[in-house]
This record gives C-alpha cells, structure tokens and sequence, in this order.
C-alpha cells in the first residue's frame, strides 16, 4: 500500500472507572468537516479497541518543511457509543501520512455523570496553528535552601497535574494526567512524528526536561497555585485533553521516560527553552531546526549540543513514582526465572482480569512459553512491539497498566 497520502488509525474505549475497557462500543468515523457521513462504523473487540483503519492524509511531504503553509495532517471526528456510557464525540483527531495514530477514548459510566454527551475538540497543532510564544524564562531556577522545597533529588511522578490554561484563570480545570502519557500528549501536539527519529528523541528530551524542572522546583505551587504545569504554550507546553498520539511517539517515550538534561554541578533539571524556530525565535531548541539537522544525520545528543552547548548531558532519574517493583535491570525471556519473573506473572494475571485476551499464568516465577504469549498479547493490546520479552519499555507499560487497573479513577467532567 502507498502511504503517501493515507495513515492508518485505532480507537481504544475504557471507562474513566478502574481503566476498564469496553468492548462492544460502537465507533464511527467521519471527516470532521463533513461529520454526518461516516466513513467507517466499527465495534470494539474484548480488549475495548477498534480494528486498525486506513485514512486518508496530505501529502506527507507537507509535515516535512516551515516553507509549506498547507496543513499537513487531515482531521476525523470519532463518535462513541456504548450501553450503559455517556456518548464521546472527538473532534479534529489527527491524521499524518505514513503514521499510525492511536485515539484514546475514555467513557464516563451513566450513574456518574449528568451530561447528555463528552465533546472532545482537538485544536490545531502548535506547527500549524497560532499560539503565543513561550515567555522568556532562565534555564536555572533559583532554589530555596530552608527545606521548603520537597524533592531533593529528581523524581519522575506518577502523575502530573495540568492546569487547562493560563496560570492566573482560576476557571480553567485541572487534570491528574498520567507522567508518560502527559509527555507523549505534549510530543504529539507540538512536533510531527514523521521527522527523524533523532529529532523526536531530542524534543522529547527537551519536552522532559522541561517538565521535570516544573516538578523540581515546584514553580507552581510555591506561588499558591494547586496544579504541576499548564496547557498554554506562553508558560509552559501545549498539552490537549483527549488528543490522540502518535505510535512513533508513543514507544519513544516508553523507552526514554526517565531522561532529561543536566549540566555539570546542577542538580535541577535543566529548564530547556524551546520554540517553533520558524514563526518564533528563542534562546533554546528550534523545532523546525532540529528536524533541519536530524536530515543532516545528527544525533539527538548532537541535536541537543548545537542548541545548548558541548556541557548538557543526558541524565536519567533513579526513582520512579508509583512503580510497584523496580526494573531488574536486564531483559526478561524464556529462560528467565526468579522473583522478577513472578511478579510479573502476578501484575499480569491482574490485568488479565480487565483485559481477557490475555492468558492467565501460574505464577511460579519461570519464563516459559505461557508467559511469553501473556507479554506478546500484552504488547498487542498496548501497542508495544510484539516480541514476548519484557524490555524496559514493556516492564514499566506493565507496571503502569498494573497500577491503573488496581486504582478507582476519578470520573471525567
């Protein structure tokens, strides 16, 4: 098939109660322009998603260069409906040629809300769209030494709370957004993911950094404020409730989620200014030149160097919030055996019990073939590659769904 001007979409349905998928929910797919003819009307499977659907897109050339005042991606509204749920409208899901796309949806039961129907607007991406230009800001915060500050070292959270707005708008909602799908949320909305890999992997960086110097410091909350970061691209980065990701993104972030930049003798985070480079100019990383340099063959660390000098560095963070077992620091298999390889067997048993297409194991802490089609199954449903070994990326995608399928979620408003 050319990909050329289609990329290919999966809807995934769970309510907003104990991160449960729904199966049997019916998904139609329209062109947001023209949302009364549907393209496709799909039903969820028993893992709460959609078969995986090809669209159409712009050239993929158009998300390739700042030259090109075409919008580069095509927009689809995503209509859900499941007995027993409030309705789901998205609005403006993005499409990129050659890209895989995944649409979380989430699903508010009917005892617990009053509204008639969730509408979801997608606005423009940041690339293409108009949005304020980041404020100035020094790369390192001045930090108070009399214990107010609570981390002492650097901590990737389980969750961030994103105010939906500017600081001072005392309307605009907070959400509790998970770390790594807060990251790969801001990565979708402000960089396209057909540049190189080496350009994503720089801006995640950078995205992460910037994060977690928020977090470090507690910008917010030591000037009275009750949330972690904000969505507005004047303070912080864009973030968009609801918007879908991108499957490039997605596994870039797995991989890399505990990364961020430091320079020597610093212990913070390193605030990493950014901007698009083409519209707006700043201090930092340009977008659109890294995606310049990434053609050339740099690297990401490369990418980084031109940008903020030879003494940046990639650091990684030693804790990680609400993980219920520490990565064993080497690749699970068959073969594999020992406490590791029981826990796993456990947290995968646990979620099988949302996610019934994976098959349940005798945890006795052997990696046989059972437990390599537990993974692969896994891996399928939570769009990791299919391979049967627990990475880094599958054990903390494991550790996460672990966690969320044993909490009670607050419901979406």
């Amino acid at each position: 098939m050319d990909t050329t001007y289609t990329g290919t979409l999966q809807i995934s349905v769970v309510s907003a109660l104990g991160m449960t998928p729904i199966p049997g929910a019916t998904v139609t797919v329209s062109y947001t322009g023209d949302p009364d003819s549907p393209l496709e009307t799909m039903t969820t499977d028993e893992s709460g998603q959609t078969p995986t659907i090809t669209l159409d897109a712009p050239p993929r050339e158009l998300s390739l260069s700042p030259d090109i005042t075409a919008q580069p991606y095509s927009e689809y509204n995503i209509q859900v409906t499941a007995e027993g749920f409030e309705p789901v409208l998205v609005s403006g899901s993005e499409i990129l040629a050659g890209e895989f796309s995944l649409q979380p949806i989430r699903m508010n039961p009917l005892n617990v809300t009053e509204e008639e129907e969730k509408v979801v607007v997608i606005p423009a991406h940041t690339l293409f769209g108009e949005y304020p230009p980041k404020i100035p800001e020094e790369e390192i915060k001045p930090m108070n030494e009399t214990g107010e500050i609570v981390l002492s070292r650097v901590v990737i959270p389980e969750y961030v709370i994103v105010h939906d707005g500017v600081p001072e708008d005392p309307t605009a909602r907070n959400y509790w957004v998970r770390y790594k799908d807060y990251i790969k949320n801001v990565a979708s909305s402000e960089i396209y993911s057909t540049w190189p890999e080496s350009a994503i992997y720089a801006n995640i960086l950078v995205i992460q950094s910037f994060t977690l110097n928020r977090i470090y410091t507690e910008w917010y909350r030591g000037r009275g404020y009750d949330f972690t970061i904000t969505s507005s691209t004047a303070y912080d980065q864009k973030w968009i409730y609801g918007r879908n990701v991108f499957e490039e993104i997605d596994y870039l972030v797995d991989s890399i989620f505990t990364n961020y930049l430091s320079r020597p003798g610093v212990r913070q985070p390193i605030f990493t200014s950014y901007c698009d480079g083409n519209r707006t100019t700043c201090r930092g990383l340009s977008q659109w030149g890294s995606k310049s340099l990434a053609d050339q063959g740099y690297s990401a660390i490369d990418i980084i160097h031109y940008y903020y000098g030879n003494d940046m560095y990639i650091n990684s963070a030693d804790i990680i919030s609400g993980v219920p077992s520490s990565w064993p620091g080497y690749d699970l298999t068959i073969g594999s055996s020992g406490e590791k390889v029981r826990q796993l067997q456990q947290q995968l048993n646990r979620i099988a019990r949302n996610y019934p297409a994976i098959p349940t194991l005798t945890p006795d802490g052997i990696y046989g073939s059972g437990t390599a089609e537990a993974v692969r199954t896994f891996q399928k449903i939570f769009n990791l590659p299919q391979t049967g070994i627990v990475d880094y990326p599958t054990w903390f995608e494991i550790s996460d769904i672990y966690v969320g399928v044993t909490r009670i979620s607050e419901p979406d408003a």
